[in-house]
């Protein structure tokens, strides 16, 4: 929500919204640390407090995680020592992603049958396959969905490891794979010269 208008309606509450930031999942991608938030903005207080009575029955995260969120939301302060290098930190993690993720989606684009949407704001490429006649009937004869097989055979022949878009509720016969482009930005080439094979 970084457009004026969207702010707008943010600060007078006329926006349902929910949104949710985690260590491992945001700017940072501090994998395997698992700590996060969760923002809510014009609920209904009375869903509200459900809400917040739901999350407040699970476990919270370890220690590691929870000390990863508070340096994620509590950064240097300006004016310190470490702040503008912070800073710089930041906005080159965050033009590195986005240029890994032109990249493995124009790659993907470049590959015969293969469809892919740019990604905007998550870590993920969702790109679409078209499955030949021969895969399809594979993966019938082994029970398995065809994007299912197309993984096990991306993962055994490259070692290349994608999920299944199967898994993620797509239409009825839609197949392809989420990827994505957290890798560093030198071994990017060599993953999509691997997925052209």
């Amino acid at each position: 929500l970084f457009y004026p208008r969207f702010f707008n309606l943010r600060q007078k509450d006329a926006i349902e919204l929910v949104s949710f930031h985690s260590t491992s999942k945001g700017l940072y991608g501090e994998c395997g640390h698992r700590g996060g938030y969760m923002e809510i903005v014009g609920i209904d207080p009375v869903v509200q407090e459900h809400i917040y009575k739901l999350a407040s029955s699970f476990l919270c995260s370890n220690t590691d995680g929870q000390i990863m969120m508070s340096l994620m939301v509590r950064g240097p302060e300006p004016g310190t020592e470490s702040y503008r290098k912070h800073e710089q930190e930041k906005r080159d993690i965050f033009e590195s992603l986005k240029r890994r993720a032109i990249k493995v989606a124009n790659g993907l684009n470049s590959i015969p049958g293969f469809s892919c949407q740019p990604a905007q704001g998550a870590m993920y490429c969702f790109p679409r396959v078209e499955m030949p006649a021969g895969a399809l009937k594979a993966a019938k004869e082994e029970n398995v969905s065809p994007d299912t097989l197309y993984a096990l055979s991306l993962l055994e022949e490259t070692g290349i490891c994608v999920v299944p878009a199967s898994g993620f509720g797509q239409e009825s016969g839609r197949h392809g794979f989420r990827t994505t482009f957290l890798p560093p930005e030198g071994e990017m080439d060599r993953a999509i010269w691997l997925f052209k094979k």
